[in-house]
Parts: structure tokens; C-alpha cells; sequence
């Protein structure tokens, strides 16, 4: 395939290939493994997209931070890789076209046998990211078992702050969320999220968040559509002690608003059905 100027292929390491964007709107980073969004930057911009200093590059591993794909399932399963079957196998690249307001990527992947083994349906999925003065990320996924299934996932999305005890979250207020550590008790949104401790929240809502970056004066917002739920994590400082690939103090850099089908939002699809699931992540003007 022919690559355009702004784009090169090339390994992170052996046998792991990489998409280097540098447009003049933005520059960013996609694996082929799980169809990574690993990094977006815009021309003059602090990176948006937080990437783990401790993130594994190897096959069968996931990348911790970007915007992970979870799915066709979200969180831990029993017995059963967290977060799905796609995150951590390669996809293909099926093509890239240039414009003067970004570049755009569509992959793809498909079942076979080692899903089949974990997941017992037929599927397709599709990704197009657009990545410019916004990232704009588009999940297509296309039923082709010969039995309706309920799917779950997401566009786990971790987003760079300057510090994350000034970093306030708006646009979730008046809504119900699951606490995921509270049992999953159902409780009502008091207001603008803060930060003081571990947040982990499937949130009921598809409208827009805002983050309110104070340290690097900043307004990030994120949009999305084919969902019904929206989670919201900073693991805090015990978690991320815990978490072999994420520096222990990397808690104060990031956190994730995800474009999730999760909690009561569960996707049934019949033989030859569609779902999408997008995200577009911007830097307020």
C-alpha cells in the first residue's frame, strides 16, 4: 500500500508495526495491534492521549493507554482475557487517505478460530480514526454468527492532564452511575466530578463531557455516539501499585473517559446486524 507523506509504517520493535502520523494538524501514533490509538497531539498542543511510561509492546499483551479497544465484552470475564478478544491481536490496515484537514485510517479484523475459541460468533469489525485538529474514532462491528448475541465494550479512552487533583469532569451531572467499586450499586451524579480518590463509574448518559485541565489551562471535550454509557476511571494510588504496566505515581497524569456500551447498555444484534460506536476527542478553541 502506498503511504502518504505525512504517514510512515515502521516497527516499534521486530514484528510489532506502528503508523507514525505528522500532518500539519496533528501528529499521533497507531498500533496495528488491537488497532491502537496510542498517541495524538495536536500542531502546538501537550499530547492529549495519555501512553503509559511501563505500556507493553508485545503481541498478546495490551497497551496501556491510548484508546484501547475493549470488546465484544467489557471488564473482567470469568476465566477470560479482560476486556475482549481484539485488543491485543493485529489487524489490518486497509487503507489511508490525506487531506488537508488530517489523515484518515480504516482497519479491520476479523473472527477465526482463536476467537471462536473464547467467543463463539462470526464478526467483522471495521475502524476508522481521523486524526486532525480532532481525533474522531468510529467502531463498526457487523453480526455474522447464525444467532443474535449481546455485545458490551468500549473506546477506552485515556486522556493527558497537567495534574489530576485540578482536573474537574462536567457534563455528567443530574445522571445515574453504576460504582464499580461499591458492588455496582446505582447512585445519582451530585455534580461536577473531582478527583480525591479511586474512581471507577459507568455513567448513563450519551451527551457531551467536558475535562477541565487547570494545570495546563486547558478544556478537552469528548463526544460520542452509539452509546448509552460513558465510564469515568482514575485508578488513584493503590491500583496503580498494583498495575505492573503503569508507573505507580502516573495516576496524577491521566484519566479515562470512555464511549462505552456498558452497565445497562447492552448491544443485541441479530444475524447481519450492525452496531457503531464512536468517539471524537478535541481541544476546546
Amino acid at each position: 500500500m502506498n503511504l502518504p507523506p505525512s504517514v510512515r509504517l515502521a516497527e516499534l520493535r521486530p514484528g510489532y508495526p506502528v503508523l507514525y502520523v505528522e500532518h500539519p494538524t496533528a501528529s499521533g501514533e497507531i498500533a496495528l495491534l488491537g488497532a491502537h490509538v496510542m498517541r495524538w497531539t495536536p500542531t502546538g498542543q501537550k499530547p492529549v492521549l495519555y501512553m503509559s511510561g511501563d505500556a507493553v509492546f508485545e503481541e498478546g499483551s495490551p497497551i496501556r493507554g491510548g484508546i484501547p479497544i475493549c470488546w465484544p465484552w467489557f471488564g473482567p470475564k470469568a476465566d477470560l482475557p479482560g476486556h475482549g478478544v481484539v485488543r491485543t491481536r493485529f489487524w489490518e490496515l486497509n487503507s489511508v487517505d490525506e487531506t488537508p484537514s488530517g489523515v484518515e485510517f480504516l482497519l479491520a479484523f476479523e473472527s477465526d478460530d482463536q476467537t471462536r475459541r473464547t467467543w463463539p460468533h462470526d464478526f467483522r469489525l471495521e475502524l476508522a480514526v481521523t486524526m486532525g485538529k480532532t481525533l474522531r474514532v468510529r467502531l463498526h462491528m457487523k453480526h455474522l454468527g447464525s444467532t443474535g448475541a449481546d455485545y458490551t465494550g468500549a473506546l477506552h479512552t485515556y486522556l493527558s492532564v497537567g495534574a489530576i487533583e485540578q482536573t474537574t469532569v462536567f457534563g455528567l451531572e443530574g445522571t445515574n452511575y453504576l460504582d464499580t467499586l461499591d458492588g455496582g450499586k446505582q447512585k445519582p451524579a451530585q455534580g461536577p466530578i473531582t478527583f480525591e480518590e479511586e474512581i471507577d463509574r459507568v455513567y448513563q448518559s450519551s451527551g457531551l463531557v467536558v475535562v477541565k485541565d487547570e494545570a495546563w489551562n486547558r478544556t478537552i471535550e469528548v463526544t460520542k455516539s452509539g452509546s448509552e454509557a460513558t465510564v469515568v476511571w482514575n485508578p488513584w494510588i493503590e491500583k496503580s501499585k498494583r498495575l505492573s504496566d503503569l508507573p505507580d505515581e502516573a495516576y496524577h497524569e491521566f484519566l479515562c473517559i470512555e464511549a462505552a456500551n456498558a452497565g445497562e447498555d447492552v448491544i443485541h444484534l441479530e444475524p447481519g446486524e450492525e452496531h457503531v460506536l464512536s468517539t471524537a476527542v478535541r481541544l476546546r478553541n
